[in-house]
């Protein structure tokens, strides 16, 4: 099928909307899907760039079907991670419409009743949910799912590459198998996303259940990219006069940032709530010293609707310039227009979040995607030998290298044990069918695909420990229902999510939401919300809401952040980095320079000798050049399997760049019990100390400890990966 061939079988509104938009041709991944979806009745996965009419490419020929033959359901069930990407999809997929006479709703938190209530009553068209809300109406409206979806033709799920390898991705995909069995329909399932690699596994995730075929489109676009980082050293401030030169080098990073941003429409991005507030009140403070225009926003997950939606209008609408920091809410999908410039604070966990937040700016015809990194990290001549590297800088170089060289994003790592999500989708089944034998709820949650990895011994162990600690009971008949314990758990709104959510306190001035806060400060405490500081007058713990007032006080965050977990090919390659002699275009004299001290440091201190290095006194270093999972079956072999044989006193882990270790061991004899063990080891559950369980999930706490132990030990570790890490290095050291 060529262009003119799929142009002239899409329906005519299609047509004419294109006409109106004055698009010359359909793109490359809007003619195979049309071919995909119109000639066959395979599923579909569009992995193509950022900007390349995805969306366009699943709707057209979905909504082609539904012109020509309307559904007397629900037709399309569109499924994105965000609530702002539904909102943004919404707008679009409305003016889509216009003329095509099929009604498009939206179903979230934000959403008006009486809205959802016109779809309940007159099920029809396109409807775009979160997984949180599905989940909702699976659980508490099982009744209407058959009248909603039985003739459901099409599922969209959008971003595919947030979902895979997430306990998100485990619900949705178990969201899929029952609401076909629910509804009794078998929709056909299209993915979207900007950065899959591993087509493989994402066609194997997207037919999870499904005995239909998976068709992969994936147009290789090339597009103009113009990258710079830069990097700026922060002293470690032992006296006053260190200290000053601290505050002067924060002040320079900061004017920097202000001055490549102020005058154009920018992205900034950040790693952490925290560091988006604190960087939008310094541009705010540079602004109203130079009496220029305040253009700077922020955004991110506890920004409350209205605050985050007048952002995304500022940068999508507004004349400009807009200048809004963010975090990962604004790295998924929403079109936000001509932008041009995106910066990215710090260096991203992986290459795929590289990736969707480059493609946040050149999305317009022929302009370039434009990406600045500005990595600010502490330097210390007196720290200990890795500490003085510059992880950030190395980081940011690796994902910079790894794609546009190789093309290589993170391939999804799909969990085989996933217990929390076994114990939410157990209680959400059940609550939806309201009693169960067991025997019944077994087969209708082990039969679900992200469930297959799940013995049935384990299931029944699970189903024991809910009976105990009252998260179910069981009637006299033997059947068993939601119990007292379960009932707490299953009748919160936060149930219906999978992901993590600290418990937030609404913020408000007056009567406007600001936003949400994590941790709650006393009266007369000031923090920073929204690029601005508040300061506590009132908190009412019962409606769980704090009152402010303006504020000139002091700077303080209130959330508590993480970083992300890293690939191992991540860490390899910023090994090669310090180990080439490469020089990079893209690198501004700041980093340029503090790449060739580090280099040659590394160097002359043996540092790419070997994975253990002496590091003075009775002390080791360890650098596996490991990913975080295979960093921390390491950790855990060093403390408890080696600790008694190798006489290790400490051992004291910076994830997931290097341990320090003390003790008696030599380092060939400790690098060498450390083969040993991996060589020997059967289950990795051997190297967890007595009684250790660590959570991976939301809902890992509801489980038996031994469940979530095996669970930890199968996906939360990698021995096989991290004894294949060290062999490479090895291997090249004797080359």
């Amino acid at each position: 099928m060529n262009g003119r061939e799929a142009f002239a079988r899409l329906a005519p509104f299609i047509q004419e909307y294109m006409y109106r938009k004055q698009w010359s041709e359909l793109r490359e991944a809007q003619v195979e899907a049309c071919r995909v979806l119109l000639d066959t009745p395979h599923h579909l996965l569009i992995a193509s760039g950022t900007a390349s009419g995805k969306t366009e490419a699943a709707f057209f020929p979905a909504l082609t079907e539904l012109f020509e033959r309307p559904s007397s359901s629900v037709g399309i069930l569109y499924i994105g991670p965000l609530k702002a990407l539904i909102n943004d999809q919404f707008e679009r997929i409305k003016e889509l419409l216009r003329e095509g006479e099929v009604p498009v709703w939206h179903w979230h938190g934000d959403v008006a009743q009486a809205e959802k209530t016109k779809l309940m009553q007159r099920p029809c068209g396109v409807l775009q949910i979160t997984p949180e809300s599905l989940e909702g109406l699976l659980m508490n409206r099982p009744n209407a799912i058959p009248a909603l979806f039985h003739d459901l033709r099409y599922i969209m799920i959008d971003e595919v590459h947030a979902f895979m390898g997430a306990d998100r991705g485990i619900q949705v995909q178990s969201q899929l198998s029952r609401l076909e069995r629910m509804a009794s329909c078998t929709p056909r399932r299209i993915g979207l996303s900007a950065t899959l690699s591993d087509y493989d596994t994402a066609a194997h995730w997207l037919s999870g259940g499904s005995c239909q075929a998976v068709e992969v489109v994936s147009p290789q676009g090339g597009r103009k990219l113009k990258l710079s980082v830069e990097h700026f050293s922060f002293p470690d401030p032992r006296d006053e006069r260190e200290a000053e030169h601290l505050e002067l080098a924060k002040q320079n990073y900061y004017n920097f940032i202000y001055d490549h941003t102020n005058t154009k429409k920018a992205l900034v991005f950040t790693n952490s709530r925290s560091d988006a507030e604190l960087t939008t009140l310094e541009l705010r403070r540079i602004a109203a010293k130079r009496q220029e225009r305040d253009v700077f926003h922020v955004h991110h997950g506890s920004i409350s609707a209205m605050l985050r939606e007048e952002t995304e209008a500022a940068l999508r609408t507004g004349p400009g310039p807009a200048v809004a920091a963010a975090t990962v809410t604004l790295e998924l999908g929403i079109d936000l227009g001509e932008l041009e410039r995106v910066v990215q604070l710090g260096a991203p966990y992986s290459c795929s979040s590289f990736v969707q937040r480059l493609g946040r700016s050149g999305r317009r015809g022929d302009a370039a995607s434009e990406m600045m990194f500005l990595c600010a990290e502490e330097e210390d001549e007196t720290a200990q030998l890795p500490a003085r590297m510059p992880w950030m800088l190395l980081r940011a170089i690796a994902v910079i290298e790894l794609y546009i060289r190789e093309r290589w994003v993170e391939p999804p790592s799909l969990r085989k044990k996933p217990m929390g999500v076994l114990y939410h989708q157990t209680m959400s089944t059940l609550k939806s069918i309201g009693e169960a034998e067991p025997a019944e709820l077994a087969r209708a949650v082990l039969t679900l695909p992200a469930f297959r990895g799940v013995e049935p011994e384990e299931y029944r162990k699970l189903l024991q420990y809910l009976l105990a600690t009252d998260h179910i009971q069981q009637t006299e008949e033997g059947t068993l229902i939601i119990g007292l314990g379960g009932e707490k758990i299953v009748n919160n709104f936060r149930f219906y999510a999978v992901f993590k959510d600290d418990e937030e306190h609404v913020v408000y001035d007056g009567s406007e939401e600001i936003g949400s806060i994590t941790t709650v400060p006393p009266p007369g405490y000031c923090f920073t919300l929204a690029g601005k500081l508040w300061k506590v007058e009132e908190v009412d713990n019962k409606h769980k809401a704090v009152y402010v007032k303006s504020s000139r006080g002091k700077v303080d965050t209130l959330w508590v952040g993480g970083g992300g977990d890293i690939h191992t090919r991540v860490l390899q390659k910023m090994r090669q980095v310090l180990e080439e002699y490469t020089l990079y275009p893209y690198l501004a004299p700041g980093a340029v320079n503090r790449l060739e001290r580090a280099r040659r440091l590394a160097r002359e201190s043996g540092l790419l000798t070997s994975p253990v290095i002496p590091a003075g006194g009775d002390s080791l270093f360890i650098l596996p050049w490991a990913g975080s999972k295979q960093f921390r079956t390491l950790e855990r072999l060093l403390k408890n399997n080696l600790h008694s044989s190798m006489g290790l006193r400490q051992v004291v882990p910076m994830e997931p760049y290097y341990m320090v270790v003390s003790g008696r061991a030599e380092a060939e004899e400790l690098l060498s019990a450390i083969h040993t063990e991996l060589a020997e080891m059967e289950d990795t559950e051997s190297i967890l100390a007595a009684g250790e369980a660590p959570y991976l999930g939301k809902y890992d706490e509801f489980v038996p400890p031994e469940l979530v132990r095996r669970a930890f030990a199968t996906d939360g570790l990698d021995a096989e990966g991290l004894s294949k890490a060290l062999k490479e290095q090895g291997q090249e050291k004797n080359q």
